[in-house]
C-alpha cells in the first residue's frame, strides 16, 4: 500500500465509476482495477460494491477513504515543512574590511555567497583601517580584516594573507623606468623592482599620517634614514587619485588596489617596491562565541569559508598579487 494506491481508491470513491475515475487520473481503467484488486488484496477486505450504476465504498471502504483523506493531508503539511525548511544558514552578518581591500573582494565574495548561501544577509563596512578595527571592537561588525595587526584583545584572529607594495605613477620621460630592477627570466611577466631609497625620492602623493600605508612608508624611511619627497598630501582618496592618475607625482599602493589603477598609457609605471620588500598583512577576525546562538554561528562560519576560499581563488589566478596564510579551517 503506498499514497498513490490511496490517492487511487480516494479517486474510485469521489468518482463513484472506475471508468470515470480512470478519465480524471489519465489512466487505463484496467491499471485503475488492477490497483484498487492490489488493495483489497492487501487489506484483506472487499472495498467497493460494484453494479450496473458504478461502485459504492463498503464499510471498510468508507474507513478507508476517511482513513486515506487524513493519511494524504498529513503527508501534504509535511511535504510543505520540509520544504519550508531553511536550506543551509539563514541570517544576517556585519563584514568590515578596509576600502582598499574592499573593492577587490567584496564583489566576488557577494556573489559567491549568493549562490552558495541565499539565505544569508552580508552587510558591508568599508573604511579606513583604524575604523575596521574600532568597529570590530564596538561589536558593530561581526567579521573584520586588519591591516598589519596580528592580534587584539578581545578578538579572535587568524592570519589571512600578505600582499606586496608598489610604486606607481605616470613616467612620460622614462627618467623613473631607468632605475627598475628587471624580473628574471624564469618569471617574465612578474612586475619589475624598484629600491625603497628611489622610490622616496620620486614626487610623492599620498595621504595623511593617519593613513596606514602612509605610516608604513614612513617608518621604513625612519629606520632606513631615507628623506621622503613628498609634493600632496590630502585625506581623500579620490583626490590622491586624480593627482597621480594626471601625473602629478608617484604614490605608494598594496597589490589589491592595483586593479583601480588600469593601464593608462605606455608611461604608466607599477613596480614592486624593495630593499626592503614593504609588505601589508591581512588578519582575518572575528567576536568571541561564547554566547552566541547555534544559528549564528553557522551563519559567520560560511560566511567566514566562503571569504577564505575567494581570497584563495583570487590569489590563485593573479588576480591578487597575494601570499595566502594557513587560516586553520577545515577544508
Amino acid at each position: 500500500m503506498d499514497l498513490r494506491s490511496l490517492r487511487y481508491f480516494i479517486a474510485v470513491v469521489e468518482a463513484g465509476s472506475l471508468s470515470r475515475a480512470a478519465g480524471s487520473l489519465y489512466i487505463a481503467q484496467p491499471a485503475l482495477t488492477a490497483q484498487i484488486k492490489k488493495l483489497e488484496s492487501e487489506l484483506g477486505a472487499q472495498l467497493l460494491e460494484r453494479s450496473h450504476a458504478g461502485v459504492t465504498p463498503t464499510q471498510a471502504g468508507v474507513q478507508l477513504y476517511q482513513d486515506a483523506q487524513r493519511l494524504l493531508s498529513d503527508a501534504a503539511a509535511m511535504r510543505e515543512r520540509i520544504q519550508r525548511l531553511p536550506q543551509g544558514p539563514e541570517g544576517s552578518v556585519t563584514v568590515a574590511v578596509p576600502f582598499l581591500l574592499a573593492s577587490l573582494l567584496m564583489g566576488p565574495l557577494l556573489a559567491h555567497l549568493k549562490e552558495t548561501y541565499p539565505r544569508i544577509r552580508v552587510f558591508v563596512l568599508d573604511d579606513l583601517s583604524l575604523m575596521v578595527r574600532k568597529a570590530m571592537l564596538d561589536r558593530r561588525a561581526d567579521i573584520g580584516i586588519l591591516v598589519d595587526t596580528p592580534q587584539v584583545e578581545g578578538l579572535v584572529g587568524r592570519p589571512l594573507a600578505r600582499e606586496s607594495m608598489y610604486l606607481c605613477g605616470h613616467d612620460p620621460n622614462g627618467r623613473v623606468r631607468a632605475l627598475l630592477q628587471r624580473p628574471l627570466a624564469s618569471a617574465p611577466t612578474a612586475r619589475p623592482d624598484i629600491d625603497f631609497a628611489a622610490a622616496a625620492a620620486q614626487p610623492l602623493v599620498l595621504q595623511s599620517r593617519r593613513y596606514a600605508i602612509r605610516k608604513q612608508v614612513e617608518d621604513v624611511a625612519a629606520q632606513r634614514g631615507t628623506p621622503l619627497n613628498i609634493v600632496h598630501e590630502h585625506d581623500s582618496a579620490r583626490v590622491i587619485r586624480s593627482l597621480y592618475a594626471c601625473g602629478a607625482g608617484f604614490t605608494f599602493t598594496p597589490a589589491c588596489a592595483l586593479g583601480d589603477t588600469p593601464a593608462m598609457g605606455a608611461d604608466w609605471l607599477v613596480a614592486r617596491v624593495v630593499n626592503p620588500q614593504m609588505s601589508r598583512t591581512y588578519t582575518l577576525v572575528t567576536t568571541p562565541g561564547r554566547d552566541r546562538d547555534p544559528g549564528v554561528d553557522a551563519v559567520m562560519h560560511a560566511v567566514v569559508h566562503a571569504l577564505v576560499e575567494v581570497a584563495q581563488r583570487l590569489a590563485s589566478t593573479g588576480r591578487w598579487d597575494a601570499e595566502m596564510a594557513d587560516t586553520g579551517l577545515p577544508q
